[in-house]
């Protein structure tokens, strides 16, 4: 809706221009007050007539939609999976694939899929299908048995795919790790593993770097991560100074699953470095916005339940790739009578990652119905709400990096690297 012009009142008005200085700025200031008021009674006047009327208010939202960068979002044109797994390019794999199931519809043909997409994988996540209110139940297979257990589509019925209206776009989608790419699969077969394979328990090396005094960030890192471990790295003088290629061969042959360094810069935490063992790859990210738990308000202690995952919006292939080393690290089976969740929630190439606990309980009078992205009442939600503590603790990880094998020194191969394309409505996660 286009905005009118307002008449402003005889009060806020001058007749003839003046030299006095603070006659203009009470000019101004009445002036200010008066397109204040007017907007507010028309706002009021506007919410008075909606009440009577929802559909103006459904007319109203569908003109009047924000411009933001998520919405204007460019992707990659890509006809089909490109052969090296496609780190490099940035196009939603689900999409591709709905496309494909789509083109075989209009087609007659019957539909092939690879056996790697089962959906029967033992992850945390939830299917896109599902509501918002439900993804604290991270083990699907545990919580609700698929309806057909010989089911092999990771996707919808292609009944369902070829409809001309799509829902509308939400800010959190539950990320379906069965959708990788199938030359991604190869190029890294022990991150994305078969369905009928049960992955590895995790076991998690953390140390910092050399002469680094971040010990205590380091315990915060051992008691967010299940089965982890914190090793001093050595800094005496005549003591060796190990390097991260032979830390991570020591921890290959103790059975561990993951190196983890804390990076310093500061005496702050600046960055993490996480290697997949026993072959890599290794990524390399960078740490902001570090806040533990004494910092936030209200916050909750955390137990020594192992805690549900939860990963939202990883959508490309480099996405899926951060999303399965992520998911490494926490083991399939969460234990829920602790009632922890771990998310990490992937926005404009940034992610957060947050600790809470929840509880479920009656709706109180006083509290507002759940709506859904539509700004309509959620169905099954009328009398039950969960309430969050934050346990901590809170930081913002970007990805910069991803090296080929394990690091020896500057100037290695890698599989990705940040900043080449300089776009700045083009994600890459």
């Amino acid at each position: 809706m286009g905005s009118k012009p307002l008449k402003l009142p005889a009060k806020a008005a001058l007749p003839f221009k003046t030299a006095n200085k603070a006659r203009r700025q009470q000019l101004h200031i009445n002036q200010k007050k008066a397109r204040d008021a007017l907007r507010r009674d028309e706002r009021f006047a506007r919410k008075k007539q909606e009440t009577k009327e929802p559909r103006l208010r459904e007319e109203r939202l569908k003109v009047n939609v924000p411009q933001t960068l998520d919405s204007k979002r460019k992707w990659d044109e890509v006809e089909d999976e490109p052969e090296d797994g496609g780190l490099g390019v940035a196009f939603n794999v689900e999409r591709l694939k709905r496309r494909k199931l789509a083109e075989e519809q209009d087609l007659g043909a019957e539909p092939v899929l690879d056996n790697t997409e089962d959906d029967s994988d033992h992850d945390s996540m939830l299917d896109d299908e599902e509501d918002d209110d439900s993804i604290i139940a991270s083990d699907a297979e545990n919580l609700e048995p698929p309806e057909d257990p010989d089911a092999e589509d990771a996707l919808p019925p292609i009944s369902n795919i070829a409809r001309p209206s799509s829902p509308p776009a939400r800010s959190t989608t539950s990320t379906n790790l069965s959708l990788a790419p199938a030359a991604l699969t190869k190029k890294f077969p022990t991150l994305f593993l078969p369905p009928d394979e049960q992955p590895p328990i995790p076991k998690i090396l953390v140390t910092t770097s050399i002469n680094s005094t971040l010990h205590h960030e380091a315990e915060v890192l051992v008691n967010l991560l299940p089965n982890a471990k914190y090793v001093r790295r050595s800094s005496h003088r005549y003591g060796h100074k190990f390097s991260i290629r032979e830390i991570a061969a020591f921890a290959a042959k103790r059975d561990y699953t993951t190196l983890v360094v804390l990076e310093e810069d500061l005496k702050r935490p600046s960055g993490l470095i996480m290697v997949h063992l026993p072959q890599g790859p290794t990524f390399h990210f960078t740490i902001t916005n570090w806040y533990e738990s004494k910092s936030i308000p209200g916050h909750g202690r955390p137990t020594s339940h192992i805690p549900e995952l939860i990963l939202n919006n990883f959508t490309t292939p480099l996405g899926l790739l951060t999303a399965h080393l992520f998911r490494s690290l926490y083991p399939s089976n969460p234990e829920l009578q602790g009632r922890q969740v771990v998310t990490l929630h992937n926005q404009r190439d940034f992610i957060f990652l947050r600790r809470h606990r929840y509880v479920f309980r009656e709706k109180r009078e006083r509290e507002r119905p759940v709506v859904g992205p539509d700004g309509k009442e959620m169905k099954g939600a009328e009398g039950i709400r969960a309430a969050l503590q934050e346990v901590g603790p809170r930081l913002t990880l970007k990805l910069r990096r991803v090296d080929k094998g394990i690091q020896r020194a500057s100037g290695q191969e890698w599989e990705w690297k940040g900043k080449t394309d300089r776009v700045r409505t083009k994600f890459q996660l």
